[in-house]
Formats: structure tokens, C-alpha cells, sequence
């Protein structure tokens, strides 16, 4: 009796002594991961409105590296796992666009690394197919149109392009944006038109993930269209895309709807019409037009083309005033 009451007594005392230090291992569950997605919604929503900004990379990089230290702050299931590294891909992905789109190339290529390493961690083919297929379009912004296709090869080549159309298209239409890039006219026109074929082919009711669903339509693939033949220097077919991509974008795609303007004054200055261009320059707002890099990109280089077709015109004017009004109030 005795020995029992002491060896009662040593275990009580040793859980005394112990409880205060320690505590039980926090249970990462399907809640956190819910959250994760949640502020990767924001971010998305984000580069629609304002896409290319350094803030938008920091704050995604940021949350790339809270997912990853979730992993570390407790226990979880194989599944949660899996989710959180799928999370921090998708956050790393974004934090390489919103790089891309800024045109800090170097640094995009960094996140691009990152971001691959932790969608092979997750096993999510949608992210993969993400990363994958944003490398292309960040090679062909570089001007590496045979490194472009083969990371876009890549994407395509993931299962689930081959299971589901809507992946498959946005592949294809990407695909037909690098060879115009590469000037490859008919390869480009046989992309656009299976994009095209695949995207009816869809079913509008399979599951798809919120990044995909948040841009991917048929405003993107004339876009896209629009992009590649202002490469090729079919400038009636450009406009005629940018139109299309113009009436059908999503009010919140005020990126989108920046950089389809800016394409479309360049197609329709390249047809000689300065009145027309310089009028469709001046819509595009003026945050967009000095703080976006591949707009403000563009907009110097319609500058540049408009004055040297008609550097006395009106319209050069014109021109001319409306932007010392925008770096006045930059």
C-alpha cells in the first residue's frame, strides 16, 4: 500500500512539473486550409484590379511562407498536408505573376523555382499546371519563345489537360500566343482554333479551381488572340480580337481591360487610323498607364510609333498633352 501511495505521488508530481512547459500539439486541420484559400482569393481579386504591383508579390510571398510554417505548428492529416503545400505553391505562383507582370523578371524566376518544388510536394496537378504554363507566358514576355513553348509543353502535357478541355484550352491558347510571338502564323492560327474547339468541348459544371475560374474565358482566349497578331503584324485581325476581348471582359478585370486598350490603340495606329489610336490610348486610366509596367511599356512605345507617323498631327498633340497631364498627377 505503502509503495503504491509513493509511486502515485512521484507520477502526480512529475505531471505537475511537466504540464506548465508543455502543451498539446495544435491539430492543423481543413479550417486552416479554408482560410489559406480565403486570402488566396484576395490576391487573385488583386492582380485583376491592379496586377504587376510589388505589394501584390510581397503579400502573396508572404502568405506562401505562413502556409509552409503551418506545417511545421502542429499535427495533420497526410490530406492537410498535401492542401498546405498546395497553398503555398498557389501564393508563390502569384507572387512569380504578379512579378511577370511587372516585368522584374529575375525575381519571378526565383518564386518560379520555389513555387515548383512545393506544387511537386502537394501533388496538385491544377497548381502545377498554373506555374507551369505562367513560366511560358513569362519566357515569351522575355523574348525566349522556344523556352515559352517547352514550359508550356509541359503544362499541357499534365493529365489533367489531357482530362479536362478547359485546361487543355487555356494551354492551346497560350501555346498560340508564343508562336505569334515566334511569328509562326500558321501555327499560331491551328493553336487558337483547337483553344477554341476544346473550350466548347467543356463542361461547363466539372469542379475547377478558384484561380482558373476567377479569369479564364473567352474574353482571356481573344486576349491572347489579340497578343499574337500584333506579333504577326495582322493588325485588322488584332482589333477585331481586342473588340471581342473588350465586350465580353468581367468588370473587376481592370488590368485586363487596361492592357487590351493599350493593344488596341497599336493596332489601330498600325492601320494608320491616329485619330482613332490616340483617342483609344486616352481611355486607359491614368493608374494603369503610369504604374502598370507593361502598360506604361506600351504606351511609351505608341508614343514613340505615333510620333513617327505623324509627329505634326493633331492627334500627336493631343497625344502629347494627355500625358504630361498623367505624369503631372503620377
Amino acid at each position: 500500500m505503502k509503495r503504491r501511495t509513493l509511486v502515485g505521488g512521484i507520477a502526480a508530481a512529475t505531471a505537475a512539473a511537466v504540464a506548465p512547459g508543455t502543451a498539446a500539439p495544435r491539430r492543423i486541420g481543413v479550417s486552416d486550409v479554408e482560410r489559406l484559400q480565403d486570402r488566396f482569393a484576395e490576391i487573385v481579386a488583386s492582380d485583376h484590379r491592379r496586377g504587376g504591383q510589388v505589394d501584390i508579390e510581397q503579400r502573396a510571398a508572404a502568405l506562401a511562407d505562413e502556409a509552409l510554417t503551418l506545417q511545421n505548428a502542429g499535427t495533420a492529416t497526410q490530406r492537410v498536408r498535401r492542401n498546405l503545400y498546395a497553398a503555398a505553391a498557389a501564393f508563390r505562383s502569384s507572387a512569380m505573376w504578379a512579378a511577370v507582370d511587372g516585368r522584374r523578371y529575375d525575381t519571378a524566376e526565383a518564386h518560379m523555382r520555389r513555387a515548383q518544388t512545393l506544387a511537386e510536394m502537394s501533388g496538385d496537378q491544377a497548381i502545377k499546371f498554373r506555374i507551369w504554363s505562367h513560366a511560358g507566358t513569362m519566357y515569351r514576355h522575355m523574348g525566349r519563345p522556344a523556352d515559352a513553348l517547352a514550359a508550356n509543353d509541359v503544362a499541357r502535357n499534365l493529365h489533367i489537360a489531357r482530362r479536362d478541355p478547359q485546361f487543355a484550352a487555356l494551354g492551346l491558347a497560350r501555346q498560340g500566343a508564343i508562336h505569334g510571338a515566334a511569328h509562326a502564323q500558321t501555327s499560331a492560327t491551328r493553336a487558337f482554333d483547337q483553344a477554341q474547339d476544346a473550350m466548347l468541348r467543356s463542361d461547363p459544371d466539372e469542379h475547377r479551381p478558384m484561380w482558373m475560374l476567377a479569369f479564364w474565358d473567352e474574353a482571356e482566349l481573344h486576349s491572347l488572340a489579340l497578343s499574337a497578331h500584333l506579333s504577326l503584324g495582322d493588325y485588322a485581325t488584332a482589333e477585331f480580337h481586342a473588340h471581342r476581348c473588350l465586350a465580353s471582359l468581367r468588370p473587376q478585370m481592370a488590368r485586363s481591360r487596361a492592357i487590351t486598350t493599350t493593344r488596341l490603340a497599336h493596332a489601330q495606329l498600325a492601320q494608320g487610323d491616329t485619330d482613332t489610336a490616340t483617342a483609344t490610348a486616352m481611355k486607359v486610366p491614368a493608374d494603369a498607364a503610369t504604374e502598370h509596367a507593361r502598360v506604361s511599356r506600351m504606351l511609351r512605345e505608341f508614343s514613340a510609333a505615333l510620333r513617327a507617323t505623324a509627329p505634326s498631327s493633331t492627334a500627336a498633340q493631343t497625344w502629347t498633352e494627355h500625358t504630361t497631364a498623367w505624369r503631372a498627377t503620377a
